[in-house]
């Protein structure tokens, strides 16, 4: 499900985006019927860029902090809480085993 919501995250956002390809030709459409300068129109690009890249980090960032309400909400475990857990069972197991065999702890 959460490959989806990025597909679907990502897809929204692709508009904010420039391919490099993508980027050469609007500079040489804002040479052609803007009169800018390359300066100019490189650095209207840029800006565009890394407004782009913000608009993305800002909405990557509310993704995730909603993402953890809904764990939270749900009262789902973390990963990491997961694998500790899985780490403390299988060291009880252990020393059952041992305790079973006569084998001291």
């Amino acid at each position: 499900m959460s490959d989806l919501f990025e597909k679907a995250l990502f897809t929204g956002l692709g508009f904010l985006s420039l391919s490099q390809k993508k980027a050469e030709e609007l500079l040489d459409e804002l040479k052609e019927k803007y009169k800018v300068s390359e300066e100019e129109g490189k650095a209207f690009l840029e800006k565009m860029q890394k407004t782009a890249q913000e608009s993305r980090d800002r909405i990557t960032e509310m993704a995730d902090t909603e993402v953890k309400k809904v764990i939270d909400k749900l009262s789902l475990v973390s990963r990491e809480e997961f694998e500790r857990l899985q780490k403390r069972v299988e060291s009880l197991e252990s020393r059952r085993k041992e305790n079973e065999s006569g084998e001291p702890c």
